[in-house]
């Protein structure tokens, strides 16, 4: 399955009061995974930059000047996303909105909303009453942002194929279950009474806690007297 993680960056909020597209960022992902296919153009927007909005992405008017404009890149864009891939983006009726309206001044088709899949959506799903900006979801899953002092195109979608694939659970190339006999009472993916096991990780996973949570936690533990089952681990503090 061919998914575009996308995003765009624009002189304001509304193409229909003349805002337009001044930056497009673009990642392939094959079966939730990165094929390292990129799309990424700046865009001539044919009208001033606010200052508004060159506060947030830093793309001015002597930058932008020789520029493509928009009707000299979309064929190339349209080739990239083709007409099948699901297009991902993070709020996505802002950027559908304004590719449309590019599109449409150029005499292409527009693309139905159904394309899309919003990221913002998902995580307001996941995460009910919580921040669920780009940076916040950096943090939640904790993804290096380090870089992103100001909104970029292609480095938001590539911040956001990592976030999309945290949302969907993390997914790892190679996982794949034992499909072999099944013992009684065992279920799908459940491995059978007697079956090899696989042994532990050469790399044990980095610990998804902070100091101050294990610490926490070892106080629990210190409540529950010598035969509590968390001793037989440590405590717990590889957890």
């Amino acid at each position: 399955m061919r998914e575009i993680v996308l995003d765009t960056e624009t002189t304001g909020f509304d193409p229909d009061t003349g805002d337009r597209i001044v930056e497009i960022g673009a990642v392939e992902l094959m079966n939730h995974l990165p094929t390292g296919r990129t799309f990424h153009v700046y865009v001539n927007p044919e009208r001033p930059m606010p200052q508004e909005a060159f506060e947030v992405h830093g793309l001015g008017d002597d930058f932008l000047r020789d520029k493509p404009k928009f009707a000299e890149i979309a064929a190339d864009f349209i080739a990239f996303i083709g007409e099948e891939a699901r297009l991902v983006i993070h709020n996505a009726g802002f950027d559908m909105k304004f590719l449309n309206a590019e599109l449409r001044l150029c005499g292409y088709p527009v693309m139905p909303y159904s394309r899309a899949v919003d990221t913002l959506d998902i995580a307001r799903s996941q995460f009910p009453g919580a921040q669920n900006s780009l940076d916040a979801l950096c943090r939640r899953f904790r993804i290096d942002n380090s870089n992103r002092t100001l909104h970029g195109a292609l480095l938001d979608s590539e911040l956001l194929a990592e976030v999309y694939l945290a949302l969907r659970g993390g997914r790892q190339p190679g996982l794949v279950l034992d499909s072999g006999p099944l013992g009684a009472g065992a279920g799908p993916g459940l491995q059978a009474p007697g079956a090899a096991r696989r042994g532990p990780r050469p790399r044990p996973l980095a610990p998804r806690i902070t100091e101050a949570e294990a610490a926490a936690h070892a106080g629990f533990v210190a409540t529950l007297g010598e035969k509590a089952v968390w001793l037989r681990y440590g405590g717990g503090e590889n957890l």
